[in-house]
């Protein structure tokens, strides 16, 4: 009988591990196909196929280029009917009445540009131009009854080759020299030139050009001011890169990320003590202040962002009341997870020598906490520095107001990488701190 019944346990054991591994098999099969099904689904509904159709690789092109160099402006304006050459096209970066580039010559009707190694644009009257290219021929722009007419040595009327856009109302064309943009308005030729100009001192300054050396022990330049005072003075206040009005920028989104995570740590914590089981023995307040909780860090910062800025208006304090909400329901629920780990031998102690409920909390369980307190709020700060540039770009206040603008004039894109830098920077210095502050207060493991 005996035999029997281990027979039988055996056939069942072995039935019973034959399951398990068919279905460990089944399981080992089944995820790569589902893996394999989600990319070809993400395939279609992405619509991968297309994305090189969707390309525009000579705007990219384009874009990288500015993020790193600077382009000189040469442009006949035929409402104005005058010549005008600026350093990005701006104002504060036109060259002084009477001056040109020396690579420019002549006047309205018969202007020269020369690119270099052969390219040569010239701007003719009727408002004709012609751009020499090398080894491809000249190309002849004119305007006909309104209409821009391009003519490429080489291609039937109407044709062009792929590095020139034409339509009737604007012609461009670009190559390694340079870009050619003709409009019903106006005809521009950019040159590209490595480096941010005008990036020190503007071409009204009396120290563009002077190089450093000359500046500290060169002879006096402006009769009015000493050499370093005047340099820091047109520097600081350089009215194309703004430099004052961006260090204090960076200042107010610094601020936005400080007043928001300080703010909602000091909110939290009570908030916690009343999330946390062994302090808050009623199930409904508990349940209540977690879905709290649970609701204001459900809902996205830039939500939130955009919420308060209908309520409160653009301004850098109402980014801090957005960072503020969301880090509220974060930290209480860290805060009250801390909360519920603490040792009641601790508290126990304290409450041993009379203590009351208020000094048990502040020498029982504060201390205990501190440490993942003040490393979560230093990890947030941090977190919240990056956050406060988009949050700014939003509400109109900080580095994210200026990086918003320069990207809408579609220009000025070596800007936008001075920013961009700027913020890594200040990233970098935030990380610095935060470690160096939180060894400081916390302490280090070796």
């Amino acid at each position: 009988m005996s035999l029997a019944v281990d027979t039988n346990t055996t056939g069942t054991v072995q039935t019973t591990a034959e399951r398990l591994l068919r279905r460990k098999r089944n399981a080992a099969l089944a995820v790569p196909v589902l893996i394999l099904a989600y990319f070809i689904y993400v395939f279609f509904a992405f619509d991968i196929a297309g994305l090189a159709e969707r390309a525009r690789l000579d705007n990219a092109r384009i874009l990288v280029g500015d993020s790193y160099s600077h382009k000189v402006h040469i442009t006949r304006n035929a409402r104005a009917e005058r010549m005008e050459y600026a350093v990005e096209g701006e104002n504060k970066g036109a060259y002084p009445e009477g001056t040109t580039p020396d690579w420019v010559t002549g006047g309205y009707n018969d202007t020269v540009i020369d690119l270099g190694d052969g390219h040569v644009v010239r701007f003719l009257p009727d408002r004709r131009v012609t751009y020499d290219v090398p080894d491809f021929g000249m190309i002849e722009l004119n305007r006909v009854n309104d209409a821009i007419v391009a003519e490429f040595p080489g291609f039937a009327p109407g044709e062009s080759p792929d590095w020139a856009n034409v339509s009737d109302s604007r012609v461009s064309i670009t190559t390694e020299a340079g870009r050619l943009s003709v409009t019903r308005s106006k005809d521009e030729v950019f040159r590209y030139f490595f480096g941010w100009e005008l990036f020190w001192f503007t071409l009204d300054s009396p120290y563009h050009g002077v190089g450093l050396v000359s500046l500290l022990t060169g002879p006096q330049i402006d009769p009015d001011r000493s050499n370093i005072v005047g340099a820091w003075e047109d520097f600081w206040g350089n009215q194309m890169w703004r430099h004052a009005d961006v260090m204090w920028a960076m200042g107010e989104t610094i601020l936005m990320a400080f007043l928001g995570t300080i703010g909602a740590a000091v909110i939290a914590l009570p908030l916690a003590f009343l999330a946390a089981k062994n302090f808050a023995p009623l199930m409904a307040i508990r349940f209540f202040v977690r879905r709290v909780f649970d609701f204001v860090r459900g809902v996205d910062g830039l939500i939130w962002t955009i919420i308060l800025s209908r309520a409160f208006g653009p301004g850098p304090l109402t980014g801090a009341l957005a960072i503020l909400v969301t880090d509220t329901g974060s930290f209480g629920k860290i805060f009250s997870e801390a909360l519920e780990n603490v040792d009641d031998k601790q508290i126990e102690g304290v409450q041993s020598t009379g203590a009351s409920p208020m000094q048990r909390y502040r020498f029982g369980v504060i201390p205990q906490v501190t440490p993942v307190l003040l490393s979560q709020i230093l990890y947030f700060f941090e977190s919240n520095t990056r956050s406060a540039t988009i949050i700014g770009a939003i509400t109109g206040g900080g580095i994210g107001l200026f990086i918003t603008q320069a990207i809408q004039t579609q220009k000025d894109w070596e800007e936008v990488s001075y920013y961009i830098l700027l913020i890594i920077i200040m990233v970098m210095v935030m990380d610095w701190f935060s470690g160096w502050l939180r060894g400081k207060l916390i302490g280090r493991n070796d």
